[in-house]
């Protein structure tokens, strides 16, 4: 399509409005209210142009530019001295009542605000009188508010509420007087609140985390990296200054994350500066503390050619570390770091999407679903990005309906939602527990996780799956069936949803057989499984022994040197089990970058980097390998895990690491011995990569001080630290253009000083970024293969006297190990000490509410608080999993009444 911008004509696609086309076409027009993906509402009049009828028309029509679609031949002037007037207006106008304190504004230098007042020519303040005042509010620990900056782009609340689905934030009005915030002072509820600092434009919501270590973005050093609190791997951009992390900000990939994260990934960064970090590595008993590197390499060479020794993996360290560990041990000797439940489910998952013929989608894709069944899932809390995604899927059919009837775009977001009401598209939920999208389903069905997967199951026989019909639903329970068989059958494109979270895995078998029947019966379907964390994938694709075996070879004295990679066992199995696998251990060797329980036990301690100071590769649950690079050289002797690997096998003469020194050395050898991984190679440049000759800078051209931080050790300038395993520098100098997607560190470009830059940074507004986004799938589906159903559903839930079924319950704050050392999530963290239960089944066994209860694992006696939670069936109960110090880990498990108030396994 043709337009004509100032007389010159360009080429644009159809469908946009003409603001997002000035800017796809790198012009600057300002702009407050509009955002890519909460659409147009025309609030804050600053994109005006100049529109005219034809080539004919000399006068033409002030409009704003996001509320106006681009049409063929349309002839606009951004130039017209009308326009530009009325945009400098306009921002003096927002500007009456700013208290233009920019020098003691966290967003000062890297503020929307700024850019747009630079770029509307408003460079001095009219306004000589009284301003209008408010007073802020406590918002909880994530976010600062600062409500007198605050210049009515309604941006917040149109995200808050309209887009992820919040209740506590409002706009109130009175006259000339609104305000944004709540009713009341109190931690904002909402587990994607930490958006709000990079959707406003100003500095009324700020990050709270970085001003308590507070530093300029500027002088910030950034990597490009991915987070670690769960398995949907979103792209983030890490900033450190002084050898601490002091932000994680959201990284653009338009088919991960796009422009949000969750609040666990954004504030869930603090382990990496925690006061139990390992810097030195140590020795016991033999030396007292720590012990310089070389030395402790040669001790741990001498104890691995001496002893039989195996290794444990870990689903939270990079491929290349897992990796590097299996090499030094040997295939036979490397046991996956994971739960028993977690390997059964990570392991099911990868079944099915490899032998699949149906798709798992991007989180940019689940967003265009039209219709969606979450099976056994609080994604809310397991995947929390996902949830932000099935609330802009349960849009898409009712947004469909009214571009057609009413010929709306859907980037016309306020009559689109004024048409829509509250119209949502086909949600179905079978969970045990409520969920925060319960709100939206079209239908919830709620029971004992394998009376849920029945009624799964039956819904894959209606599809036309291959399996064994289930014959015993209730009539309530098949009417559900055939609503979700006609709304998935009807669907351009369903969305079935499963995963881990219930420990059921046959949540997971019954979302494959659903997906691939509707595949069989010519749709298209897309398939999600979650995973427990950010590498879980990965391992299980380079593959190992269960966790249990490794306790069985140490226990029956098959090996006696146990090497333990960036892992605390003490959360994969119960601690008893793991107690007891110790005590047979001769020597225990960790690499670790946290002192944990499993620290405590160990007779060798390497430290090891965090994602913050290391190099390595991620896989998602999608399937996507992306990379994460280091932020800043860190303290001490910490290293990379696979580094310490590569060093001891050099000195113990393993040969299968035999001349392996770099990062591109170990993903050379790793997609060597795992075929299947080769993609991992061309998923970010080599090391060697330059622009010009010249490395990509992780600090921008506004960097200062760095002379200033030495300057108490001298006044010389150090020589900056050479990276040779990546083309990034730990300096501001080097090339100062675009660099390759996988490799940007943070966003800029001149005059967009804020991260609404990255519009200069995509091929499309909201779309892929130049080159392709970052990530490269392995798994993608075999269309043509025939599925091998799972045929039979799992037997009707039936409680047995005197027990009950345990079953793991997730937070999204408190279940993930290493978001905990984040003082502002332990203090969200729900109380974890305590066992869910059916009142029925407290007042049957003579519990009271609130008091201890006491059962037996294995003849070890543990306490928890009964609390009853009416949701959950008679004979089930439940715990929050990733408890603190928890000292049960294995669920499922039956727990069997034995007299008035304790209860005790059933083995």
């Amino acid at each position: 399509m043709n337009i004509y911008i100032d007389n010159k004509k360009y080429e644009i696609k159809e469908g946009k409005n003409l603001l997002e086309a000035c800017l796809q076409l790198g012009l600057n027009l300002p702009y407050f209210c509009w955002h890519p993906a909460l659409g147009s509402v025309g609030a804050c009049r600053q994109c005006a142009i100049k529109l005219y009828k034809d080539e004919d028309d000399t006068k033409g029509r002030l409009v704003m530019g996001c509320m106006e679609p681009v049409r063929e031949n349309v002839r606009i002037s951004l130039e017209d001295s009308d326009a530009k007037g009325f945009r400098e207006q306009v921002i003096g106008w927002l500007m009456t009542n700013h208290p233009h304190d920019c020098a003691v504004c966290d967003e000062g230098g890297s503020c929307h605000l700024q850019d747009m007042t630079v770029m509307a020519g408003h460079n001095y303040r009219d306004y000589r009188f009284t301003k209008r005042t408010y007073n802020n509010q406590d918002l909880g620990p994530f976010l600062n508010h600062e409500m007198n900056r605050c210049i009515q782009c309604y941006r917040c609340v149109r995200y808050y509420k309209d887009y992820a689905g919040g209740k506590d934030l409002d706009v109130f009005a009175a006259h000339n007087h609104v305000y944004f915030g709540r009713c009341g002072d109190g931690k904002l509820e909402s587990e994607f609140s930490g958006n709000l600092a990079e959707v406003c434009p100003t500095g009324v919501f700020t990050d709270k985390t970085l001003q308590s270590h507070y530093t300029r973005k500027w002088d910030l050093t950034y990597a490009p990296s991915i987070c670690q609190g769960c398995s949907l791997g979103c792209n983030v951009s890490a900033g450190e200054r002084y050898g601490t992390l002091r932000q994680i900000a959201n990284r653009y990939n338009g088919e991960v994350n796009g422009y949000f994260l969750c609040d666990r990934g954004r504030y869930g960064y603090e382990f990496v500066n925690s006061q139990q970090r390992i810097y030195e590595p140590a020795i016991r008993p033999h030396s007292n503390g720590t012990v310089n590197k070389e030395h402790i390499i040669e001790v741990v060479a001498e104890k691995i050619k001496k002893g039989k020794v195996i290794g444990i993996g870990s689903p939270r360290a990079s491929l290349e570390s897992n990796f590097a560990l299996k090499q030094l041990v040997g295939t036979d000797n490397f046991y996956l770091g994971m739960s028993d439940s977690d390997h059964d489910h990570t392991g099911l998952a990868l079944k099915i999407l490899k032998e699949g013929p149906v798709r798992t989608p991007s989180l940019h894709e689940m967003e265009q679903a039209d219709a969606v069944l979450i099976l056994g899932e609080d994604i809310t809390n397991t995947a929390p990005l996902m949830a932000l995604a099935v609330r802009q899927a349960a849009r898409q059919q009712p947004i469909h309906d009214t571009e057609q009837q009413l010929h709306l775009a859907p980037w016309q977001d306020a009559p689109m939602r004024e048409a829509i009401q509250d119209k949502k598209g086909p949600l179905f939920i079978l969970n045990t527990f409520p969920t925060k999208l319960d709100e939206l389903a079209t239908a919830i069905h709620r029971g004992a996780p394998d009376n849920l997967a029945r009624i799964a199951f039956a819904l894959a026989a209606k599809l036309g799956a291959d399996i064994t019909p289930v014959s015993d639903l209730h009539e309530d329970e098949k009417e559900l069936v055939t609503r979700m068989a006609d709304a998935l059958m009807a669907a351009k494109s369903s969305l079935i949803i499963a995963g881990y979270g219930s420990g059921c895995d046959h949540f997971m078998k019954a979302a494959a057989n659903i997906s691939w029947a509707l595949q069989q019966q010519g749709r298209t379907p897309m398939l999600s499984l979650t995973l427990p964390e950010c590498n879980s994938l990965g391992l299980e694709i380079l593959g190992g022994h269960r966790l249990d075996s490794a306790i069985d070879v140490v226990k029956q004295g098959e090996a006696d040197t146990i090497i333990i990679l960036e892992n605390d066992l003490y959360r994969r199995a119960d601690e008893h089990v793991i107690d007891e696998m110790f005590k047979h251990a001769k020597e225990v060797i960790l690499v670790d970058h946290l002192y944990n329980q499993t620290a405590e036990k160990a007779t060798v301690i390497l430290p090891a980097g965090t994602f913050a100071e290391a190099d390595g590769t991620l896989v998602n649950n999608e399937g996507r390998a992306q990379r994460f690079f280091q932020v800043f050289v860190p303290k001490g002797s910490v290293q990379e895990s696979w580094r310490w690997f590569l060093q001891i096998a050099d000195k113990a003469i393993i040969p299968r690491l035999n001349g392996l020194q770099n990062l591109d050395d170990i993903i050379w050898a790793m997609c060597v011995a795992v075929p299947f991984l080769e993609k991992v190679q061309q998923i970010a440049p080599h090391a060697d990569f330059r622009i010009n000759g010249q490395k990509i800078p992780r600090e921008s051209h506004r960097y200062s001080g760095r002379t200033a931080n030495l300057a108490k050790e001298n006044v010389s300038e150090p020589k900056p630290s050479d990276d040779i395993d990546t083309p990034l520098s730990f300096t501001m100098e080097g090339y100062r253009g675009e660099p390759p997607a996988p490799l940007i560190p943070y966003f800029w470009s001149p005059g967009w000083n804020s991260v609404q830059s990255v519009n200069k940074y995509q091929t499309e507004i909201g779309g892929h970024l130049h080159g392709g986004d970052p990530g490269l799938r392995l798994l993608e589906p075999h269309v043509n293969g025939k599925p091998h159903y799972f045929r039979e559903a799992p037997d009707h839930f039936v409680p047995i006297p005197g027990h009950v079924q345990v079953m793991p319950m997730y937070n999204i704050f408190g279940s993930e190990e290493l978001s905990m050392y984040t003082k502002g999530i332990a203090q969200s963290s729900q109380d974890f000490f305590c066992m869910y239960m059916n009142p029925e089944d407290m007042h049957q066994w003579g519990v009271s509410p609130g008091i201890w209860v006491s059962f037996d694992v294995d003849h070890h006696t543990y306490q928890m608080v009964a609390v009853p939670n009416h949701w959950l069936p008679r004979g089930i109960a439940a715990l929050n999993a990733g408890l603190p110090k928890s000292k049960i880990i294995d669920l499922p498990q039956c727990i069997r009444l034995c007299g008035s108030e304790s209860l005790h396994i059933a083995r």
